[in-house]
């Protein structure tokens, strides 16, 4: 039997069916019908094992709907921090940042990695090259930076993401457009500066956009969740046969 990975954000829905650490076809949805989507990812297939790292409570109700669809579900959210424990994290991460380090210490075992998490907030995090989480950082997401300039700001349009960018603005448009763009490269180099040697992931909906924009060699791992989790679900069942 195939275990069955599910990562619920702030917005949208990712998910894919794994043998061990091999994903197959990763499924997106973008709605308020979550569960029933969920739902129908398993009506031909039980998974062995389902994990779903969820930013949303699924509150008790969604728990047993999905824990009779499935051999064993296994949750990560705000409530569920056995997994963080079992893997020495602290229980203030987030599960897709949980979910994310797991697979970075897997991924580049025995080297340090920086990881950058591109969604509604970029995120940080600092692995040491014994596996040891040492930290992280949290800032608004790319396209949060546009929102809320639009939102805060009186006199400000929303912009939208843009193909290309100057180095400095020569309109109003273009002025944001550099601004948001420019200041998240100068915090990546920050970054890269203050801790290098590190091996540098990049993951989340906007890293391949920063990821051709940068001097640095670093790795783009857009499933980088989703291998954390098949991670979680093989070692169940390493455990449990």
């Amino acid at each position: 039997m195939s275990n069955l990975l599910v990562e619920i954000g702030n917005t949208a829905l990712k998910a894919a069916w794994a043998e061990g650490m091999t994903l197959g076809k990763t499924f997106r949805y973008q709605g308020e019908k979550m569960f029933e989507y969920i739902d129908s990812l398993v009506e031909k297939e039980k998974p062995a094992v389902m994990v779903v790292s969820s930013a949303i409570d699924l509150g008790a109700t969604v728990e047993a709907r999905l824990r009779s669809e499935c051999g064993r579900l296994i949750v990560l959210d705000k409530n569920h921090t056995d997994v963080s424990d079992e893997y020495s994290l602290p229980s203030y991460l987030s599960s897709d940042r949980v979910a994310s380090v797991i697979a970075a210490r897997y991924l580049f075992k025995g080297k340090g990695s920086l990881v950058f998490d591109f969604g509604t907030t970029l995120t940080i995090d600092v692995i040491e090259p014994d596996g040891e989480y040492s930290g992280g950082n949290i800032s608004p997401g790319f396209r949060t930076r546009f929102k809320s300039l639009a939102r805060y700001s009186r006199n400000l349009p929303l912009v939208n993401t843009p193909r290309t960018v100057r180095q400095t603005g020569s309109s109003l448009i273009s002025s944001i457009e550099s601004g948001v763009v420019s200041g998240i490269m100068f915090e990546l180099e920050g970054y890269l500066s203050e801790f290098p040697g590190k091996v540098v992931v990049f993951t989340g909906g906007d890293a391949l956009y920063f990821a051709k924009r940068m001097k640095n060699s670093i790795f783009a791992v857009c499933n980088l969740v989703l291998m954390g989790l098949a991670l979680i679900a093989d070692r169940y069942v390493e455990k449990n046969g």
